[in-house]
């Protein structure tokens, strides 16, 4: 085998990306299919459900609100019945969260970024865990986690305590699944361009007072590579994670983010 023929995940790898529809998630979907794997995606967004479907007409997918538990269930089931079974999940779901003090966060911001966020790994992975134990071809799951699961991030402290929360759930059920031979990852992106981030960096700016260019260009000082990450690097490592070269890693929390030194 060409060395380089393992960093290519195995054709026909039956695929599960969460809060798929547009983003990071999109771009991890679109590189699987590129890979010959077949994939399946749930969004809360029914129209851009609708136009991946359109740009993509191998893809699967579903509508749900991924912080409920009974809508995630009936995803996967049917995204196994879709694929004939499943050999990795990517917990991609997420969102941003509310900006401000924890003195003046709403407490119904906190819970719906929890639920958004940490509660739909958890809904995702006891539906999706009995299923992957059935696959011998090296099952693995990939949670996404955040540069904020390894740093303070003042002013967004609901997002941050779940991308840490992420981090200590993949490094325990890499113990966990270990023994079935499943690999459990987490990728930490950093500051990811794109419209996600614009709407970040500008709700920061208004909570600090300061203008969106000036706090662009703070958020860039604080990357060692000065620059922000795309969608399609986060994919790329999905990728390798997924493929043969990455067999034997596991419980880690890799970042890719330019080596962010602080936030």
């Amino acid at each position: 085998m060409n060395t380089f023929d393992l960093l290519k995940p195995r054709p026909g790898l039956r695929v599960l990306v969460s809060g798929a529809a547009t983003g990071i998630g999109a771009a991890i979907a679109e590189a699987f299919l590129q890979a010959d794997a077949t994939v399946y995606i749930c969004d809360v967004d029914a129209v851009a459900i609708d136009k991946a479907k359109a740009q993509h007409p191998r893809l699967h997918a579903g509508v749900a609100d991924v912080g409920n538990r009974e809508q995630v269930d009936s995803i996967i089931d049917n995204a196994c019945a879709k694929l004939g079974g499943l050999d990795l999940l990517v917990n991609n779901a997420g969102i941003a969260g509310p900006t401000g003090g924890v003195d003046v966060i709403e407490p119904d911001q906190w819970e719906r970024t929890i639920a958004t966020n940490l509660n739909s790994q958890y809904y995702f992975l006891r539906k999706a865990v009995p299923v992957l134990k059935e696959t011998s071809d090296s099952p693995g799951i990939i949670a996404m986690s955040s540069v904020a699961g390894r740093l303070g991030y003042a002013f967004r402290t609901p997002y941050a305590a779940t991308k840490w929360a992420i981090v200590g759930l993949v490094k325990s059920l890499a113990i966990e699944l270990g023994p079935s031979n499943i690999r459990v990852n987490a990728i930490l992106p950093g500051v990811v361009e794109g419209e996600r981030m614009d709407r970040v960096i500008a709700a920061r700016a208004e909570t600090l007072g300061v203008p969106f260019e000036v706090m662009r260009e703070e958020y860039l000082r604080k990357i060692s590579l000065r620059r922000m990450v795309t969608a399609d690097d986060i994919a790329a490592m999905a990728l390798f994670l997924a493929s043969p070269a990455g067999q034997n890693i596991s419980g880690q929390a890799i970042s890719v983010d330019g080596n962010v030194e602080y936030i």
